[in-house]
């Protein structure tokens, strides 16, 4: 009976319930305890540095493939150096088999065309055939999904390196797959060979089934790879084409080598230049060899329909190639190497220089983009400023997570989140317009609603309708870190922002090494900050509730209606035109108050403003204003 009396009396009062009861605080960011653990073990630290024992393992490849257009199907053979730098014996390993994603009876988070998936037909360890077991206790390997275990004659030893060689086929599937397709013209070949999964020092094996949503965590290591496809197909990869001499005509190597000394758009294969781009060859195929080092996967695109452009982007005094592949029907296309060359150039300013050769944008057969280490798959169909959007995104990624190579599996946010921050920087500069107004942020379309959910959650479990995935990892961390970014103001937030790119550069973050970076370069902890925007869906509502004139003073009454704390800045402006602004600190709210007043100096005013620069993300600025 007395908990009903005290529910009615709250709802009778006229200020919201939430404002009237003691306000939540947001408790300190409580790390993993996997992640507590590698901070004894050395290989993390408190302060955001990676430990003084820090490892991560090494996969260096070897692959031969072949792709047939006609009949749709890839072959491929790879050998696998795998260097185990952790301090364990390693008695099974795991690897990926992406391509299962397209087998009947795999579980899936959306829905695909079967094509039979991966067929393995050679699996070796250090020379010796393993065959296909039902048990993990007998050496050999089995299959579940898309992971392949692999139980080994003997363990890999700490320091030690060991061979793996696999031979597969499988069929490419119809436009419409996840990062790979084909639509008869454009073969984009992605998650296409036998990968090992990662062991690191916070999980151990870091293996999730691939089930179409989520995305992938890779080591680094090296990739020397030869492709074979019909003479006239040109491809854009990965890495360093090695044997250019061998496989283009003498007119494409001129071109090319002309982009490399003008900043002008080359237009290296044109529409009338499609079928004499390459050499003949009497087989009718050319092998296309590829190197490169210090990534994380390798894709490719090809196609004998391809237009190639080229031209060049200035990172710290010397020149990186730009390429785009595209079809000639696909008319904005032509500004998609200026679009290219726009972003290296932006990001290697804003985080640190681009380390590859080249960046290459291929259009393609998916609806949005797909990222890769030196390459993107782009669908085709959009406007100038929507293929810049997509373009300066997915090369965004080449930053995180290609670089700054984070989980993106299970934290999704820190590779699309941070990425679309960077996008809408870009975005801002390139088209002179303001890209953080409210009403170009999705997040205030649906927070608050009950559709959201928070961003700290494996990328495999988010709600597979509505907008909840895109919110949670794409808009919301990018308006935190805009929000972050207005607190602390611009010179502080790129440095702490620059040195979370440089600590972890080639190496695996976890979440709590961005919250700890951030929290060591500001010098102050804002635990309160990470644990409102990243594990929880609390909004932010402040509110303008009183303004008291008097002789000698002006009082403005701030209330915070909603959940989550944030100072609140309040800019009062004078008839006369001049602006004043204070804060009513954060700490007032992780008090537990929930009304605060600010004093200014007495005159006439015209209006009172909340967060003038709009970088707080309030869900209801209505009440922010009061104006006379």
């Amino acid at each position: 009976m007395k908990r009903f009396f005290s529910i009615l009396v709250l709802a009778c009062l006229t200020t919201p319930i939430w404002a009237q009861v003691i306000r939540p605080i947001p408790y300190p960011v409580i790390p993993n305890p996997k992640f507590d653990q590698a901070v004894v073990n050395g290989t993390r630290s408190e302060d955001g540095r990676p430990g003084a024992s820090y490892w991560m393992n090494q996969t260096d490849y070897t692959i031969h493939a072949s792709l047939s257009p006609s009949t749709k199907m890839l072959r491929g053979t790879e050998e696998v150096v795998y260097t185990n730098n952790s301090p364990d014996d390693l008695r099974t390993v795991v690897v990926h088999l992406h391509q299962n994603l397209h087998k009947e009876g795999v579980v899936r988070n959306r829905a695909q065309k079967l094509t039979g998936g991966i067929n393995l037909s050679f699996v070796a360890f250090n020379g010796d055939e393993l065959l296909e077991r039902s048990s993990s206790r007998d050496i050999g390997y089995r299959i579940n999904g898309t992971r392949m275990y692999v139980t080994l004659p003997t363990p890999i030893k700490p320091g030690a390196s060991a061979k793996f060689a696999f031979s597969w086929t499988f069929e490419v599937p119809e436009a419409g797959a996840p990062r790979i397709g084909q639509d008869g013209e454009i073969f984009f070949v992605g998650y296409w060979f036998p990968q090992m999964a990662v062991y690191d020092d916070v999980s151990g094996w870091k293996a999730d089934a691939y089930m179409g949503n989520g995305e992938f965590y890779a080591d680094f290591g090296s990739y020397t790879v030869s492709l074979t496809v019909p003479e006239q197909f040109v491809i854009g990869a990965t890495g360093n084409l090695i044997n250019a001499e061998e496989v283009l005509s003498a007119q494409t190597l001129s071109r090319l080598q002309r982009a490399k000394t003008t900043d002008d758009i080359v237009r290296v294969v044109t529409a009338d230049d499609r079928g004499k781009a390459t050499k003949s060859s009497p087989t009718g195929t050319l092998t296309w060899k590829f190197k490169a080092d210090k990534v994380r996967d390798f894709a490719f695109g090809t196609s004998d329909k391809y237009l190639w452009d080229a031209t060049r982007a200035k990172v710290e005094g010397s020149y990186k190639d730009i390429f785009a592949f595209y079809r000639p029907e696909m008319a904005v296309w032509a500004r998609s190497a200026e679009f290219a060359r726009f972003t290296i150039e932006y990001l290697s300013k804003m985080l640190l220089p681009y380390p590859y050769p080249h960046m290459t944008t291929a259009e393609g057969v998916i609806g949005g983009g797909m990222e890769f280490p030196m390459i993107t798959h782009i669908g085709g169909g959009r406007n100038d400023q929507g293929l810049f959007g997509v373009t300066f995104h997915e090369i965004g990624h080449m930053w995180f997570p290609m670089i700054v190579a984070q989980d993106e599996k299970e934290f999704t946010w820190m590779d699309e989140g941070l990425t679309s921050y960077n996008t809408s920087e870009g975005s801002a500069e390139f088209w002179s317009q303001d890209s953080w107004a409210p009403e170009r942020q999705g997040y205030y379309r649906i927070a608050g609603t009950g559709d959201e959910v928070e961003p700290m959650r494996h990328g495999d479990q988010y709600p597979l309708d509505g907008g909840a995935r895109g919110l949670a990892s794409y808009n919301k961390p990018a308006v935190a870190l805009n929000a972050l970014r207005g607190i602390v103001g611009q010179e502080r937030f790129s440095k702490a922002y620059k040195e979370y790119a440089n600590r972890w550069a080639f190496k695996h973050p976890q979440p709590y090494d961005l919250f700890n970076t951030f929290n060591d370069v500001l010098g102050k902890d804002y635990d309160w900050f990470w644990t409102t925007m990243f594990f929880t869906t609390w909004t932010l509502d402040q509110a303008i509730a009183k303004v008291e004139e008097t002789n000698t003073s002006i009082t403005v009454t701030v209330e915070d209606l909603g959940l989550s704390p944030f100072p609140s800045p309040v800019t009062v402006t004078y008839a006369n035109g001049e602006t004043v602004t204070a804060s009513v600190p954060v700490s007032e709210w992780l008090s537990g108050k929930r009304s605060a007043t600010l004093k200014f100096k007495a005159g006439a005013i015209t209006r009172v403003e909340i967060d003038k620069g709009q970088f707080l993300p309030d869900v209801d600025r209505k009440n922010n204003v009061w104006e006379k």
